[in-house]
């Protein structure tokens, strides 16, 4: 087995499926002679040639049109969004057309809108942005956050497979940081199944993407001072493994939800109402959240330091729920 960067993953997971099924191609800007902001698609274009990798104008409403359309026709387009805080160019046609569409006439529209969102490159307020929970809100569409190098080639294969419209949205700060070795034969990950990151018995931390990290490393923090987390990855937001969630919240009696999203409307509020209705006669203390304060993403280097969740924090509001 060959060590795979997390973006390499992605590449490969696309590109497999290319090889496998002619209907599945790439739209977007840069994808194809530039090979992507991030290199996902490099070496497409020469490959696979400018019928089924296609570079278009700086316009994600098109992009995703386009996709959508020739989803109707039968291919299984993948529309790059250079940063995915630009999907909201196109949230029109995600939500109103390509989510609907199987409900309103029985027509499914298997799309992948796929891009890189998150903070910790400094990108500032218009290129480090966490959009999911727009998409969550819109049933008709599948939502992915892989943290690791296999759910990303895994997540990227199943959302390419699936029938309907899947959001995949790819932790750019992972990119070349989370590496590790993966199986050369065809596999996929499951959409809606959590993972187990580290087994735990006082406290249990909720999360998904660049998160489960900073979640594992305040886990070994913690460990030291006899305080052991289990860790929830998430993996897939819609659907999401409830079942996952309840099960090791039932085990530890505490919970912690860990997102970067900022907070208002972030995931940790539903996952936080799930647990009160159905596992609240288990709960040994509050349900924590650990966000973003409600802020755009900051530019400067020291401010998103302090707007975005760190070690210390989950360190800290562990502390306090196990003493509680």
């Amino acid at each position: 087995m060959a060590v795979t960067t997390y973006v390499e993953a992605i590449r490969q997971g696309i590109w497999e499926e290319m090889e496998k099924d002619e209907r599945v191609f790439v739209i977007g800007e840069d994808v194809g002679i530039y090979g992507g902001a991030f290199k996902v698609t490099a070496g497409m274009l020469e490959r696979f040639g400018e019928w089924r990798i296609i570079d278009t104008p700086i316009s994600e409403s098109g992009i995703v049109g386009a996709a959508i359309g020739a989803a109707l026709m039968g291919m299984r387009p993948v529309a790059e969004m250079q940063f995915a805080d630009f999907i909201s160019c196109a949230f029109d046609q995600i939500t109103n057309f390509a989510a609907k569409c199987r409900y309103r006439w029985g027509a499914g529209i298997p799309i992948v809108v796929r891009g890189p969102s998150g903070g910790g490159v400094h990108g500032g307020p218009f290129h480090s942005q966490n959009p999911e929970m727009y998409f969550v809100h819109t049933p008709g569409l599948k939502v992915v956050c892989p943290a690791t190098a296999y759910d990303a080639k895994g997540l990227i294969k199943a959302a390419i497979r699936d029938p309907d419209p899947v959001i995949y949205f790819e932790h750019k700060f992972l990119y070349r940081r989370v590496k590790e070795e993966l199986p050369t034969d065809d596999f996929v990950v499951p959409i809606g199944k959590a993972a187990i990151r580290r087994k735990g018995a006082d406290i249990t931390i909720v999360t998904y993407g660049a998160m489960v990290y900073t979640a594992l490393d305040a886990a070994k923090e913690l460990e030291k001072e006899g305080i052991d987390l289990e860790i929830i990855d998430l993996r897939s937001l819609l659907p999401f493994d409830k079942e996952a969630v309840l099960d090791s919240v039932r085990k530890t009696n505490k919970v912690i939800l860990l997102h970067e999203d900022t907070q208002i409307g972030g995931f940790a509020g539903e996952l936080a109402a799930i647990i009160s209705e159905e596992a609240f006669e288990y709960l040994d203390g509050p349900i924590r959240r650990i966000t973003a304060p409600n802020t755009p993403v900051p530019y400067s280097p020291p401010l998103e330091e302090f707007f975005l969740p760190k070690v210390s924090d989950v360190i800290r509001v562990a502390r306090e729920l196990y003493a509680y």
